[in-house]
């Protein structure tokens, strides 16, 4: 075995000071060792008010909070004996003294110093003593050091003892912390036994005793919900309640709390004798779950009564078991939606109310904000869990399907962000296919037609005012949105070069200042492909940019579907009602000529249709029944859509008859100006998606 080596010093040392301190000494400068941190901290809690409860960040002594706090859990104590059923708190108007009395049966006087003044001293060290039931005693105190410690560091500590058994009556003054002893004489009483202590702290050692009356108010309030049926007042202010945390659930928010279950777990245990015991756990939790809240889950808990502030091992299980619980219900609508579910979509906006009470809850330390892990209670929460949580999900769908409306909320928005980054590099680069328009300073000026094929840009580019009209076209029927991810949208090219080609970012609105076309015409086929185009171009632009229909941005323009050459000139008619009306006038007709599509139009029939200045406007007048018919017609639901085309006021995209055949026009060299022709047409599903028409 090694040995040490000895150290070379010069000259003497000094041994160190060994001193013995008395409790009131040690307490009193080591008060953080008892009763936490003797510093103002800010704690996030909540505050009863009169119609409800506010979550805020609140200026908390923990060591001045619970030296009252263990003169209350005394009483408590007697309570779960089944001794109290009344405890009354009076705080004095200069908030300095309080007062805490209840009607249980006392002990004995002669132990009043000990219990108040010598640590080490109380009637809770026996933890493995069973009650007539043979269950182990329940109770808040273990250590035999709370009430002392209060005395001690108290200015003026006066109690009172009424004492059952004895019948016996005596009050004891311990002033600056038990320095001063002052006792009356013994005597019998009258009316209820109990004990009643009131204490002023000391300034010197809480630096401010100055007691908070909301945070005292609060712990009252508190302890009423934990224990239903026992009765507290507070300066005057009774409280009482039947269902206990369920009602402190509901004070959180009326609409969603509800109670996921109250059970009794029995389990059996040795004592240090090998004496078999039976332990009981009750346990409750209630749920509040705001749909409207983006916030961090709550959860308020209570073992024994105590609030523990700091959380711990019953937080952690409840909540693991809780999510695993969803996730695993919901599982296969995650798979069938391509979404992920993590933690924060299970808990965001939900508020846990928990109490449980237990024999012998083990703490972190003795301000018991933190509960630590025990075998008995960890099989007891698994079992309450498990009892519970089937029955939960199968009354809550509504929040399952919230819970998913959460992950897909979340997934796009991590899309749109990927969008808004590879918007921003498409900006930057050239669009092959772009037809551009030449204005550069007013680009309000310009006008975009997007075309129905390659054709349709050759006919534009001759027939269109180069400096203020461009083109772009698509290759065939453009993508459903509504069932692409953002992703796929960003990885269609055709769509990324419209966006830059505007100067358009998904996830960023659409400012009318930066753009770089004032006005997108849909240019496609008068036929049924043609139709269909458009309203998948409105379903593109409606998703991502809808305040562009606000601005009256989008647009689309109708080619004429004949070309009738008369004697004198050559008119554009847009439908088959126009010619039968025109083959009835006495316009000599000499040759009628039907375009299929925008490919065989002549140069003049293009340049008609781009010189109307002003193109039909697509208004929405209500922006959520709107986008409730764009679900319709593209969303996923295909019942939806056989309803609609059953339903025969819901019209589809329907033309109203020109009075009169439109005549050529020349569009070169021309700013635009207002036409005072007027075209009206429909949206399919009229009854939601308003009118789309051609403003003067």
């Amino acid at each position: 075995m090694s040995s040490v080596g000895p150290v070379v010093r010069k000259g003497s040392t000094k041994d160190a000071v060994i001193e013995s301190k008395d409790q009131r000494w040690h307490v009193r400068n080591r008060i953080t060792l008892v009763f936490g941190s003797n510093d103002i901290e800010e704690l996030e809690t909540y505050i009863y008010k009169p119609n409800g409860v506010e979550f805020k960040a609140v200026k908390f002594h923990q060591s001045k909070s619970k030296a009252i706090e263990e003169i209350l859990d005394n009483s408590i104590d007697e309570y779960y004996r089944g001794h109290v059923t009344e405890i009354n708190t009076v705080l004095s108007p200069d908030k300095k003294t309080v007062t805490i009395s209840d009607n249980g049966i006392g002990f004995p006087i002669d132990k009043v110093p000990q219990v108040y003044t010598e640590f080490r001293t109380g009637s809770k060290f026996k933890d493995e003593e069973t009650d007539e039931k043979g269950f182990l005693f329940r109770t808040l105190g273990q250590n035999g050091l709370g009430a002392a410690a209060t005395c001690l560091t108290s200015d003026v500590f006066i109690a009172t003892i009424k004492h059952y058994n004895s019948k016996k009556e005596q009050t004891y003054e311990f002033l600056d912390g038990a320095l001063k002893t002052n006792k009356t004489k013994p005597k019998p009483f009258k009316g209820a036994s109990g004990v009643s202590v009131t204490l002023m702290l000391s300034k010197e050692v809480y630096k401010d005793n100055l007691i908070n009356e909301d945070l005292l108010r609060k712990r009252i309030i508190d302890l009423a919900y934990n224990n239903p049926g026992l009765t507290f007042s507070f300066n005057g202010e009774k409280y009482q309640f039947k269902k206990g945390l369920l009602e402190l659930a509901q004070r959180i928010d009326p609409e969603s709390a509800q109670l996921f279950g109250e059970e009794v777990f029995v389990y059996q245990t040795q004592n240090a004798k090998g004496k078999t015991v039976k332990g009981k756990i009750d346990f409750h939790l209630s749920l509040a779950v705001d749909k409207r809240s983006d916030e961090r889950e709550k959860f308020i808990s209570f073992v024994n009564s105590t609030p523990t502030f700091d959380g711990g091992f019953h937080h952690d299980r409840v909540k693991r078991i809780f999510i695993n619980a969803v996730k695993e219900k919901i599982e296969r609508a995650a798979k069938k939606e391509k979404i992920t579910i993590i933690d924060n979509d299970v808990l965001t906006g939900t508020t846990f109310v928990m109490g449980i009470t237990m024999p012998n809850p083990r703490f972190e330390s003795q301000t018991k904000r933190k509960l630590v892990r025990d075998l008995n209670l960890e099989k007891g929460i698994e079992h309450f869990m498990n009892e519970n949580i089937e029955k939960f999900l199968r009354k809550n769908k509504e929040y399952l399907e919230l819970v998913v409306e959460r992950a897909k909320s979340r997934h796009r928005f991590q899309e749109l962000k990927d969008a808004s980054l590879k918007g921003r590099k498409a900006k930057k680069q050239r669009v092959e296919k772009l037809l551009d328009a030449n204005e550069r300073k007013d680009r309000h000026l310009c006008t975009l037609f997007i075309c129905e094929g390659d054709s349709a840009i050759g006919g534009l580019r001759s027939a269109r005012n180069k400096l203020y009209q461009g083109g772009i076209a698509l290759k065939g029927k453009p993508m459903n949105v509504m069932q692409a991810s953002i992703n796929d949208v960003i990885n269609n090219q055709e769509f990324m070069d419209i966006m830059a080609s505007i100067g358009l970012t998904i996830g960023q609105k659409a400012d009318s200042q930066n753009l770089r076309y004032s006005k997108i015409v849909f240019l496609a086929d008068s036929d049924v492909d043609g139709g269909h185009i458009n309203t998948l171009l409105v379903n593109f632009f409606f998703t991502f940019w809808p305040e562009m229909f606000e601005q009256g941005a989008i647009q689309f323009a109708k080619a004429p579907l004949f070309e009738v050459i008369t004697d004198k000139e050559t008119l554009f008619v847009e439908s088959d009602e126009q010619l039968e009306r025109l083959k009835k006038t006495n316009v000599k007709i000499r040759e009628i000529q039907r375009n299929k599509g925008l490919g065989e139009m002549s140069p003049e029939a293009f340049k008609h249709t781009l010189s109307r200045e002003e193109f039909c406007k697509i208004t929405v007048e209500d922006m959520g029944s709107a986008k409730h018919t764009l679900d319709i017609c593209f969303g996923k639901d295909t019942n939806l859509r056989k309803e609609l085309l059953l339903d025969t006021e819901s019209t589809g995209l329907v033309a109203a008859d020109l009075e009169e055949p439109i005549k050529g026009k020349k569009a070169e060299g021309k700013k635009p100006t207002k036409t005072t022709k007027k075209v009206s047409k429909t949206l399919p599903a009229a009854k939601a998606a308003k009118k789309v028409k051609s403003k003067k």
